[in-house]
């Protein structure tokens, strides 16, 4: 795929109207914090049809898993593209790409909701599990949390991990605090992740992972948290004290596969991904105010755009804008052919995407001079909300160690 197709342009367009209305108005309501997003993030998906097409896609396949069918293999190569998988994947990139633009933390919310904590679920739930539980949070009738992140443990997340689970009869009792996590304040279904406590060194001990509602008791949660951007994705933190839950809560009702490392590592690969998509938001944004501005803003008798030295930043936003545009491309074409990236080409992609959108942003509010350093400018916010792109779902340096490791191979 070398551009958007003349479907995905008018979808394109669609969305974007959306967002112009209905986000970007908003938008200082929800930097604020006046405004939590979930209402406008409904209304778009019932708009765009989008959690309805969630929803018929996971019951197609829980059907094939009740008649007892093998999911489709995702490894090799399907002997012809499929359009209809490739469409797919834009439809799903093309929302994350046009909120992006203006509210990339909405694109976090949204994501963690119907992305991380429904697909924690659906990937080793048992049927009655993903019967249950699924449906609403591919709609956002329930907001759902993925809460993994402790104040000790960030990018050490297993080694450092101090929540457990104690089996207690024919449950389990859960104790254990979480941070940073997105939706917490709000969420109805939160995917406890933790390690299972039989009395053993907490570094032999299996990683688990329970389903809970927002009001279980014994689980308690911050308001929410104050931090640097994003604020369109309310974050905050929760404290589980001696939570009881049932063993129908244990994801997949299997202490040796509920909560695998290797289940987080796919969830990390999935959301490194979709890091290229707000990217591409993110600089596409930064780049169409730095042009206006550079026409219309005039020193020393000139339109500044008329100076090399903004021209340069123009240039390089440009072709930080075609190199993330080009990954976004061949993930669609990828999804076509039935492939989809490993952990250490998402963690190079999640990196570059991450650093670019950065370093656009960052020039954005330079070229803007004192005026990007204020609040009424809209790359003062972008700029707050590129940098936790090198931060969650793994920051720069685990992902620089992530793709050296692939390529020096095992020890």
């Amino acid at each position: 795929m070398i551009e958007w197709s003349e479907q995905h342009r008018q979808i394109r367009s669609f969305v974007r109207k959306f967002v112009e209305t209905e986000v970007a108005p908003r938008r200082e309501a929800i930097e604020h914090g006046d405004a939590p997003p979930y209402d406008v993030m409904r209304k778009m998906m019932s708009t765009f049809g989008v959690g309805d097409m969630a929803r018929a896609q996971f019951e197609k396949e829980l059907a094939r898993e009740k008649a007892g069918e093998a999911k489709p293999a995702r490894e090799g190569r399907r002997e012809k593209f499929s359009n209809g998988a490739a469409d797919a994947m834009a439809m799903r990139l093309i929302p994350i790409i046009e909120l992006s633009r203006y509210s990339p933390g909405m694109v976090t919310a949204l994501g963690v909701s119907m992305g991380l904590t429904a697909n924690a679920i659906m990937k080793r739930g048992t049927i009655a599990q993903k019967e249950r539980f699924v449906p609403p949070l591919l709609t956002l009738e329930k907001v759902g949390a993925w809460a993994i992140t402790e104040p000790g443990s960030g990018s050490d997340a297993f080694g450092s991990m101090n929540a457990t689970a104690r089996r207690d009869g024919d449950g389990y009792v859960l104790n254990g605090q979480k941070t940073f996590i997105t939706n917490g304040p709000y969420a109805d279904t939160i995917v406890f992740i933790c390690k299972l406590d039989e009395g053993n060194p907490p570094e032999e001990r299996k990683i688990v992972s329970f389903v809970l509602d927002g009001e279980t008791p014994g689980l308690t949660r911050s308001k929410p948290l104050r931090k640097m951007g994003l604020h369109g994705s309310p974050t905050g933190e929760l404290f589980l004290d001696d939570v009881r839950v049932g063993r129908d809560r244990l994801i997949g009702e299997d202490e040796d596969a509920a909560g695998s490392r290797q289940g987080a590592k796919a969830t990390f690969t999935s959301e490194r991904t979709g890091v290229a998509a707000m990217a591409l938001g993110i600089v596409e944004r930064c780049l169409e105010l730095s042009v206006e501005y550079a026409k219309t803003r005039v020193q020393f008798g000139r339109p500044i755009g008329e100076f090399q030295l903004i021209q340069l930043k123009l240039a390089k936003m440009q072709v930080a804008k075609s190199n993330i545009e080009n990954l976004v491309f061949r993930l669609i074409e990828m999804e076509g052919w039935g492939l989809s990236m490993d952990l250490a080409e998402a963690s190079a992609c999640k990196l570059y995407c991450a650093q670019a959108a950065m370093d656009v942003a960052l020039e954005a509010v330079q070229l803007h001079g004192g005026n990007g350093y204020m609040a009424e400018y809209q790359v003062e916010q972008l700029c707050r909300d590129a940098k936790v792109l090198q931060i969650y779902g793994g920051t720069d340096e685990i992902q620089i160690s992530q793709i050296a490791r692939s390529l020096l191979g095992p020890r």
